[in-house]
Parts: C-alpha cells; sequence; structure tokens
C-alpha cells in the first residue's frame, strides 16, 4: 500500500505568542548573518586570486542579483511560512519529489559547508595566536559547539544573539574600510582584468558562497510575528547592508592592497593599515563573530527544515519533532551538528583545504535557488513585482549554474538519493 506523504501543518496552527517571534530587526540581522559571514573575510582574496581586479564586476554582479533573490524568496516565506522554507514552495510548485530533492539539497550542503567557514575563522585565530592548523582546527570545533548551544535555546534566544552581533560586526566592518580609505591607490585597479575577461565566471562561482543565504531565513519564515509583513522588510534592510558592506570591503582590498588582495586574511591586512596595532587581533575578533553568525542562522534553518522534512515524509519521521512555530528541533539539530563533525574530522585527517567544500555548498545553494525561483514563477500572482524578481533571479541562476561546472555532481547525488527515499518509502507496506 502506498503511503502518502503528509502535507505542512498550518503554518497558524498552534504556537508561541507574538512576544517570543521574531521582530524585524531580528530577521534582518539573521539575514545579515546568514549572507554576510564568512564571505567577506576570505573570499575577496580568492575572488581576486580568479580574476583580478575584474572581480569587482562579479561582486556587483550578485549585489544586484541578490535584490531579486531576496525579494522572491521573502514574498514566498510571506504567502507561505513554514519551517519546509523553499522545500515547501517547490512541494506546492512541483510535488513531493521535487520537494524532497531540493530538501535534500539545503539540508546537507550545511554539514558540508559548516567546516569550512569555521576553518576561516580558525585561520585569522591562527594570524593572531599562532599555533598552527591545531589552532585553525580548534578554533572551528568550538564554533560548532557553541553555534549547536545556541540554537539549543531556541530561534528567539539565538535572534536576540544575532542582532547583537549584526551591530558589532557592521561598525568594524565600516572602521577597517574607512580607515584604510586614504591609504588607497587606484593604479592598484590596472591591469583591471589580468586573467582575462572570462575569468570574471568562475570568481562569480566563488562568490555564490558570499551571497548564499537568502533562502535560509525562509526556514523561519513562520516564527516571525507577522511574516507578510516583517520578513519583506527584514530582506530589504538587509539587502541594503550586505551590498554596501561587500562592495565596500572588496573594493578597499583591491584599491588599498593592491597585489596583497590575493593574500590570506584581507580584512586582517584593512585593520592593519588603517588602524595599526593589534589589527590582527582585531580581525580574528571579526571572524570570530561573522563566522558565529552565519553558522547560528544556518543551523536554526537548516535544523528546522529537517524537521519539515520529517514531518512531510522526505526524511525519517523521528526528525519531525519541532517542525511547528516557536518549537526547538532539537533531533534535527543534533543531526546537522553531528555530520558537521564528521565532516570537520575527515577535513583534518585529509588535509582538505577550504575552497573544495565551498565549491561543494554553494554548488547545492544553487540549485536551491534555481528550483525554489522556479516554483516562485507557479505560486507568486501573474504581474505582482515578486514575480516578476522571480523571473530575473531565475534567469540569473542559470547562469550561476553554468559557472559552477563539475560541483554540481554534488546536488545531483543528493537529488538520487533523495528519490530513492521517496521511492522506497512511498512503495513501503
Amino acid at each position: 500500500m502506498t503511503e502518502t506523504l503528509r502535507r505542512p501543518q498550518s503554518p497558524t496552527a498552534a504556537g508561541p505568542a507574538h512576544a517570543d517571534r521574531l521582530t524585524t530587526a531580528q530577521g534582518a540581522a539573521l539575514y545579515v548573518g546568514a549572507v554576510l559571514g564568512t564571505g567577506v573575510i576570505a573570499l575577496p582574496a580568492l575572488a581576486a586570486q580568479a580574476a583580478g581586479p575584474a572581480s569587482l564586476i562579479a561582486w556587483l554582479g550578485l549585489v544586484l542579483l541578490s535584490i531579486p533573490l531576496a525579494m522572491t524568496f521573502a514574498a514566498l516565506g510571506a504567502r507561505h511560512p513554514d519551517a519546509g522554507g523553499v522545500s515547501t514552495y517547490v512541494r506546492l510548485a512541483f510535488g513531493p519529489r521535487a520537494a524532497g530533492a531540493i530538501g535534500w539539497c539545503f539540508y546537507f550542503a550545511v554539514p558540508a559547508g559548516a567546516p569550512a567557514a569555521a576553518m576561516f575563522a580558525g585561520a585569522y585565530v591562527e594570524a593572531a595566536l599562532g599555533g598552527g592548523q591545531r589552532t585553525v582546527l580548534l578554533t572551528a570545533a568550538v564554533l560548532m559547539l557553541a553555534v549547536t548551544v545556541t540554537n539549543v535555546f531556541g530561534v528567539t534566544v539565538s535572534g536576540r544573539v544575532q542582532l547583537v552581533l549584526a551591530v558589532l560586526l557592521v561598525a568594524l566592518l565600516l572602521t577597517a574600510v574607512i580607515s584604510a580609505a586614504p591609504h588607497g591607490d587606484t593604479a592598484n585597479l590596472r591591469p583591471f582584468a589580468p586573467h582575462g575577461w572570462l575569468a570574471i565566471a568562475p570568481a562569480a562561482a566563488l562568490l555564490v558562497w558570499s551571497f548564499a543565504g537568502w533562502e535560509a531565513i525562509t526556514h523561519l519564515a513562520a516564527d516571525f510575528r507577522r511574516p507578510e509583513r516583517d520578513l519583506p522588510r527584514a530582506a530589504a534592510i538587509a539587502v541594503a547592508v550586505v551590498g554596501v558592506l561587500y562592495l565596500a570591503v572588496a573594493g578597499a582590498g583591491i584599491v588599498v592592497l593592491g597585489p596583497d588582495a590575493t593574500a590570506d586574511a584581507p580584512l586582517a591586512r584593512l585593520l592593519a593599515i588603517g588602524l595599526g596595532g593589534p589589527a590582527s587581533a582585531l580581525a580574528a575578533a571579526a571572524a570570530l563573530l561573522l563566522t558565529f553568525g552565519t553558522m547560528n542562522a544556518y543551523y536554526g534553518s537548516a535544523a528546522k527544515l529537517g524537521a519539515a522534512l520529517g514531518r512531510d515524509g522526505a526524511l525519517p519521521a523521528w526528525l519531525a519533532r519541532g517542525a511547528s512555530a516557536g518549537d526547538v528541533p532539537r533531533r534535527s539539530l543534533a543531526v546537522t551538528s553531528g555530520l558537521s563533525a564528521v565532516a570537520m574530522a575527515v577535513v583534518a585527517l585529509t588535509g582538505t583545504g577550504a575552497q573544495p567544500l565551498v565549491l561543494l555548498a554553494t554548488g547545492a545553494f544553487v540549485a536551491v535557488y534555481a528550483l525554489g525561483a522556479a516554483a516562485a514563477l507557479r505560486l507568486l500572482p501573474r504581474g505582482s513585482a515578486a514575480r516578476k524578481h522571480a523571473m530575473v533571479a531565475l534567469i540569473a541562476v542559470v547562469g550561476l549554474l553554468a559557472a559552477t561546472g563539475w560541483y554540481l555532481l554534488w546536488p545531483l547525488v543528493l537529488t538520487a538519493g533523495a528519490l530513492l527515499y521517496h521511492r522506497r518509502r512511498s512503495t513501503r507496506p
């Protein structure tokens, strides 16, 4: 007998009082943490290595792409607030098989990306304290544990923590850029494309990591006080903040650092030039705050998604506890944290660098964006601004899919796993 997969529960079902829900400010802070994150401490250097000063075009393009992406997912979250996030939208548009596949792509991308994110911060701490790879790995392990503990207490606690972190981060990044700007030299923009104009594409593929996150907060949409109002506002605030900060840091890195823009820890170098003194310590603090913010948002979102996938039959039902608004999905959080620890152990034992992990995670996130934008075209009202945003987003994401190249094999493997699980579950007597 074929088992019918359960539909998402109504987001207005019993949940906590409004006082225990996320505010617009907390939501904007979660967005900023999810999107800004570790990209600003490491990827300016990787993008400059790939394309030189022309990498600024990739940064600008992805900032502009963020507008339709953020508005598309915010509109979907406002209309369909559910812990399943993009998986729920894909379910409504294309059915349970596609929903399970895209849910797996997001859920299992987070443990792949977590070690890379934590190691980015660990590299800054090692630059300040020394200790080599041991310091990097120990810092990464402590970060993953701290984020897990924070999310055990629920989304409102992590939202308050995120708001404080966001204010500190914005202040520190602006200080780095403003203090270093007088030392800039426009001659560092020449030659503008030392590796050719086509090098902008692989730079953009790397930078997708920096802009992944516009879909993440949709898994927490039902935890907002008024999703239809607060979610679009939070997304708009975050787009403005993230866009300004990314362009400012990347531009300052090129113009101020010149050839050193391709070296590790560009933020530390900007702080050293602008402020002098214990710049490495300040940069390490910034890296820890940025990474904690990113991982905090993603662990919370992935945990909610895993519970929703368990509820809807795309993962074992044991994970379903915590899918309702206001509940804490501790079982799903434990799986996310455990898989991240396994991935961290593999990295430590094999010496795998962060860049392959970044591209594995971004390959999965680009697939999530693509199917999420396609779902938006079916679910959002014809003629609405949000649907037009979805069309622009889908066209742009198709280009990113091409730039991602071989790393699309990871989401294909996850899709195959999700479809196999769905088939076995639906044919179970």
